[in-house]
C-alpha cells in the first residue's frame, strides 16, 4: 500500500521523490491546496470566434457555450429590434410608392379589384392591399395578319380568290378595359381584324381589289374593327391598317396577269370607241343644229320673200285698177329690162338700113365668145 503523505490533494510529500507535484516546492496556500490560475488576456482568434456567434445569433440561428454545446439562444436587443422595423418600413415604403412614365398609365387594383387610375409621376399604393398594373399605353403594337402559308387566301364577291397580307397598328386608350375585357388581347385583335376583313372582301369584286380600292378597304376596315373592339368594350385604339399585298394565289398568278393585261386591252378599246362615238355624235349633232338653223333661215327667206312679193303685187294692182295702161306698159317695160339687161345685144334701126342701103355688120365671133363665157360663168 503506497504511502500517501501530500494531504488531502494527493500533493506530494516525499520532496526528493521523483513522483510527487512539482507544485510543493513553491509552497501552498494555508489550507496546503493550489493557489488560483491567474487571469489571461484573450486573443484574437476568440474575439472573432465570439463576434461571428453573436451574429449567428442576429440572423436567427443558435450559439452555444463548451463543447458539450451549452445552453444558449437568439438574443434580440433594443436597438436590434429598431433596426428590423425601420427595415421593414423602408421595404413596405419601397413597394408601396411607384412612379408612372409619360407614356403610360397604371390601374391600381384593391384586392384584385379596380381602385383607382394612376396619373405621370409618383404614385402611392399602400402595399400589399392595394396592388398595381403598369400598361404602355402610347407604344403602337403591330399585328401582322396573312403571312402565312395559306394564311391570307379569302373569297371575293365575284367567286376568286385572292391573297392579302396586311398590318394593324393598335395602342391602349382605356387601362382599366383593356385589363379586365381582354383575357389574351393579341389573338383578339387578330382574331376581330381577320373576320373584319374577310367580310369587307366578301362583298367586293376582285378588279377593284388589285387596282384602285385598296384604300377605300383600309379606311372600311380600320373602322369596322374599331367599332367591333368598342362593342367588345376593349379599350383599344386601332391607330392604323396599313395594307400591304393583295394578289392571286401563286398557283394561278400567271394566268391572272393574262387575263388583266386582256382586260386592260379590253378597257383601252372601248375606251377608245367611246371617244371616237363621242365625237361622232358631237359632229353629227353640231351638223344637225346648223343644219336646222339654215332651214329656219332659208323658211325666213322665203316667207319674207313671198310675203313682200304678195305685198309688191298688191301694190301694183292697185296701181293697175287705177290706171291700166300706163300701168300695163311699165310692167312690159320693167319686164323686157329685167330679162334682156344681161344679155349681149346689137340694135338695129331698120329704118336707117332701107333708107341708106347700110348692110349690117354683125362681129359673129364676138357674139360667140361672148355666149361661150356666158354660159361658162
Amino acid at each position: 500500500m503506497a504511502n500517501n503523505t501530500g494531504g488531502p490533494w494527493g500533493g506530494g510529500g516525499n520532496r526528493g521523490g521523483g513522483g510527487g507535484d512539482d507544485r510543493g516546492d513553491r509552497g501552498g496556500d494555508d489550507r496546503g491546496g493550489r493557489r488560483p490560475p491567474e487571469p489571461q488576456i484573450p486573443d484574437i482568434d476568440q474575439i472573432v470566434k465570439k463576434g461571428q456567434e453573436q451574429l449567428r445569433v442576429l440572423m436567427g440561428g443558435g450559439g452555444g457555450s463548451g463543447k458539450g454545446g451549452g445552453k444558449g439562444g437568439p438574443q434580440f436587443g433594443r436597438g436590434t429590434i429598431g433596426l428590423g422595423l425601420l427595415a421593414i418600413v423602408a421595404l413596405w415604403v419601397f413597394a408601396s410608392f411607384y412612379r408612372v412614365d409619360t407614356s403610360e398609365q397604371s390601374v391600381e387594383l384593391l384586392f384584385g379589384k379596380y381602385y383607382d387610375t394612376g396619373t405621370e409621376g409618383l404614385n402611392f399604393a399602400p402595399w400589399p392591399v392595394v396592388t398595381k398594373e403598369i400598361l404602355p399605353v402610347t407604344l403602337e403594337n403591330k399585328e401582322d395578319i396573312g403571312v402565312g402559308a395559306d394564311e391570307g387566301l379569302m373569297l371575293t364577291g365575284d367567286e376568286n380568290i385572292v391573297d392579302i397580307d396586311f398590318q394593324v397598328i393598335w395602342n391602349i386608350s382605356d387601362p382599366k378595359l383593356f385589363l379586365f375585357n381582354l383575357a389574351e388581347p393579341r389573338e383578339t385583335i387578330r382574331a376581330v381584324s381577320e373576320s373584319a376583313m374577310r367580310e369587307i372582301i366578301a362583298r367586293s369584286r376582285l378588279a377593284p381589289i388589285l387596282n384602285r380600292d385598296r384604300g377605300v378597304i383600309a379606311q372600311e376596315l380600320k373602322d369596322l374593327i374599331q367599332q367591333t373592339l368598342d362593342g367588345y368594350e376593349s379599350g383599344v385604339n386601332i391607330v392604323r391598317v396599313n395594307f400591304d399585298k393583295a394578289d392571286p394565289p401563286r398557283e394561278v398568278i400567271d394566268a391572272f396577269r393574262q387575263v388583266q393585261a386582256a382586260e386592260q386591252t379590253r378597257d383601252t378599246l372601248q375606251k377608245r370607241a367611246d371617244a371616237y362615238a363621242n365625237k361622232v355624235v358631237a359632229e353629227a349633232r353640231g351638223q344637225a343644229a346648223q343644219l336646222i338653223e339654215q332651214a329656219e333661215g332659208y323658211r325666213a327667206q322665203v316667207v319674207n320673200q313671198a310675203e313682200g312679193e304678195a305685198a309688191r303685187f298688191i301694190s301694183v294692182y292697185d296701181e293697175y285698177a287705177k290706171a291700166p295702161e300706163v300701168t300695163r306698159k311699165r310692167l312690159y317695160l320693167e319686164t323686157m329690162e329685167r330679162v334682156l339687161g344681161n344679155v349681149d345685144k346689137i340694135i338695129i334701126d331698120q329704118s336707117a338700113e332701107g333708107s341708106q342701103g347700110i348692110v349690117p355688120y354683125l362681129p359673129l365671133n364676138e357674139l360667140r365668145r361672148n355666149t361661150t363665157a356666158g354660159q361658162g360663168n
